[in-house]
């Protein structure tokens, strides 16, 4: 068991053990070591912002890799949706990487997704009509040229009036 006492001049402690990472505050005569995984609250007690595990946090980051991808199919893909992968993907960057959140907060392509959606404030309505538009036009295509059974287009095109209404739902943004 590693025992640090905090002196005026420095760091004390036997040669073989090594000073914790982090950084230290003094805090009601107490020494408060603080690791890079943990953020100090007000109330004195510890929160845990990213996860501590290497291991985990590369299955993380590789996790919110996947759903920046699928997000960005998202966006040529009418049937697959582009905001909830973009969210669990931020959730991912979140408790992993500080660095890959912020680049996705701040991203002129995916940032406004989060963004909005974090505010309340909707989507454009550029963007409602073309969402809708794209839909139409790669469901009708399928439905005439792809699938030869009526059950399946009959379900495309439920399919599509449903994604349809949950878009006009939606909040329009107004700029």
């Amino acid at each position: 068991m590693n025992i640090f006492l905090r002196a005026p001049h420095g760091w004390r402690g036997k040669s073989a053990v090594s000073k914790p990472r982090g950084h230290c505050a003094k805090m009601n005569n107490r020494v408060i070591v603080k690791n890079k995984d943990q953020e100090q609250r007000g109330d004195g007690s510890n929160q845990i912002n990213k996860t501590s595990s290497r291991l985990i946090r590369g299955l993380l980051i590789i996790a919110g890799t996947l759903f920046v991808g699928l997000g960005v199919l998202g966006i040529f893909i009418p049937l697959l949706p582009t905001t909830p992968f973009l969210l669990l993907a931020a959730a991912c960057y979140a408790k992993s990487s500080e660095r890959f959140y912020h680049w996705l907060l701040n991203n002129k392509w995916f940032g406004n997704y989060i963004k909005n959606y974090r505010e309340k404030k909707g989507v454009p309505l550029k963007v409602k009509l073309s969402s809708i538009s794209l839909l139409w036009i790669t469901i009708l295509f399928s439905v005439v040229f792809i699938v030869d059974i009526l059950l399946f287009r009959i379900i495309l095109i439920l399919i599509a009036a449903g994604v349809t209404i949950h878009i006009l739902y939606i909040r329009t943004l107004r700029r």
